[in-house]
């Protein structure tokens, strides 16, 4: 009994760092919108230089992300995070000194490299230690991501105020950082031997399937960091101050994790395409309300696009882990749709700078967006459960039914 006690104990506290480590991958991306324009008046950046602050990190978790592969079976998943939880202790208090537009971007690859290494790995290992609860423990994980971001928005303008610094509304997410390092010391399981799957990521990349997650992938999160980027300063031409701009950018960040948290427990079916529809129709409401209707009701936008975002990504990481039953090929599959994704949701915020330049205004942005979930949407019509031993062309046997309810 005393064993069984111990090893619930040990599971809940292993829960309770899936949910702190992914609290901590979006906050120093998400904080900067709400105070973009007292970083370009200290450090000189322009619009385009402020995407940066976007663009950089999120190429930096395409990059990284395609070696989550080889760091999770030369150097392990458990030695991967704890080290990457340092980077994002160390950037985070860089930015207390960050006085140029060279030393933000700095700390922004930083950063970057810290949550691309815990993104490439960090779904192996849900995969490995709760097999038949991936859905449940990838929602919590994409729930505390997204609510991660939502911290951000919100706290950023706030912290700043009261210090009075905006360097101090970026530096303060050094704390979770430490705390998510203490937990993860403590509870993620001890790495063992090298990974034993048949296919390696130079095999998965010959599949075709693979660069298609990658697309769907990289296109919708296109759209979650160029709202992450420009949807405060938006408001902010109408003449929002920061603080209420950081918190529309709560709100989206909030009604994201609930729907990454929530649709994943919805869905009990194996095949998630009606699911992830849904959520691309939300994102296609959410960007024509900003391109025609700012005005209307921002807050009800905010909260229909957040939640399109974040359901999606939330479904799109357990259809990738559903392709293959074996957790380290999983792993990595889910990484390099990951890498080729992140790669393109690098340049959206750039983009959508340059067309703002270019016109003006958002509008043209948000209407990329538009198109961009009317692609995807039909791009998912053919990643259809019953083809996805066909698609990774392995001679591997059907994925066991993946469990997406709450254990009792």
């Amino acid at each position: 009994m005393a064993s069984a006690e111990s090893s619930r104990a040990a599971r809940v506290l292993l829960l309770a760092a899936v949910a702190l480590v992914g609290l901590n991958l979006r906050p120093f991306i998400t904080g900067i919108g709400p105070l973009a324009a007292d970083i370009a008046a200290q450090t000189g950046l322009d619009l385009k230089g402020i995407s940066l602050l976007t663009l950089v990190p999120m190429f930096l978790m395409g990059i990284f992300a395609f070696a989550g592969p080889f760091l999770q079976s030369r150097v392990g998943a458990r030695r991967s995070v704890i080290a990457s939880l340092v980077v994002l202790v160390i950037g985070s208090l860089l930015r207390l000194t960050a006085t140029q537009g060279w030393q933000m971007v700095g700390t922004a690859a930083l950063l970057g490299v810290g949550v691309a290494v815990i993104q490439a790995v960090f779904p192996g290992i849900v995969k490995k230690q709760f097999p038949h609860y991936v859905g449940m423990v990838m929602g919590l994980y994409s729930a505390a991501l997204m609510g991660g971001g939502a911290l951000g928005a919100q706290a950023a303008p706030l912290v700043a105020n009261a210090a009075g610094d905006w360097h101090s509304g970026l530096a303060w997410m050094a704390i979770p950082a430490v705390l998510a390092l203490l937990l993860a010391v403590f509870t993620l399981p001890r790495d063992g031997g090298a990974a034993n799957g048949r296919l390696s990521a130079l095999a998965l990349l010959r599949r075709p399937r693979v660069w298609l997650l990658m697309a769907c992938f990289g296109l919708v999160n296109g759209g979650y960091s160029t709202a992450v980027a420009w949807l405060a300063p938006f408001y902010r031409e109408y003449g929002w101050s920061a603080a209420a701009s950081g918190t529309l950018m709560a709100v989206m960040a909030v009604f994201q994790a609930l729907a990454a948290l929530f649709l994943p427990m919805l869905a009990r079916s194996n095949d998630l395409r009606r699911w992830l529809w849904l959520t691309l129709a939300m994102q296609a409401i959410g960007f024509a309300a900003l391109a025609f209707w700012p005005e209307a009701s921002p807050v009800l936008w905010a909260a229909i696009l957040g939640a399109g975002l974040g359901g999606c990504f939330s479904l799109s990481m357990i259809v990738a882990l559903d392709h293959l039953p074996d957790p380290a090929e999983a792993g990595a599959l889910s990484a390099l749709m990951q890498g080729g994704g992140f790669l393109i949701t690098a340049l959206p915020p750039w983009i959508v700078a340059a067309l703002h330049d270019a016109t003006g205004g958002f509008t043209a942005g948000w209407l990329l967006h538009l198109a961009c979930a009317v692609v995807v949407a039909g791009l998912y019509w053919r990643v259809s459960p019953a083809g996805y031993a066909k698609a990774m062309n392995a001679a591997l046997p059907t994925p066991p039914t993946v469990h997406r309810r709450v254990p009792s």
